[in-house]
């Protein structure tokens, strides 16, 4: 998993971490049902940038699920989108968090943190 950090101007850093998700969402033009699976571009404390092939219309509400290394949900949360990017190459979609920020902020944002610190140890400038 490659991590680093973001600053930018939000409530916490953004950090660069792939995990696996799940997106829900009705499509307002033909009714359907849609289940795309993806992975996070990078997470912040309280919203994500998610690869996903299919991207929802800004504004739309998703069902956000993060998955672990076995596909169980780790956390389910309703999101808002912020912002598309439809790049044929790396389809991008910017979620807000619409509820269980504080589980979150526990099981999915402050965990990639340390992951960041692991490496700054293993860092050494004597080698560039």
């Amino acid at each position: 998993m490659s991590q680093s950090v973001t600053s930018e101007q939000r409530g916490g850093p953004r950090y660069v971490i792939s995990l696996p998700v799940r997106a829900e969402w009705d499509d307002d033009k033909s009714g359907e049902h849609i289940v795309e699976e993806g992975e996070t571009e990078n997470v912040g404390p309280a919203g994500a940038l998610v690869h996903l092939r299919h991207l929802p219309n800004v504004g739309d509400r998703v069902q956000l699920a993060v998955l672990d290394d076995e596909q169980q949900t780790r956390l389910q949360t309703v999101a808002e989108v912020l912002r598309i990017e439809r790049n044929p190459a790396q389809p991008l979609a910017a979620l807000q968090l619409m509820n269980a920020l504080d589980e979150w902020r526990g099981l999915i944002w402050e965990p990639s943190a340390p992951h960041l610190q692991a490496y700054a140890l293993d860092y050494d400038p004597d080698d560039l």
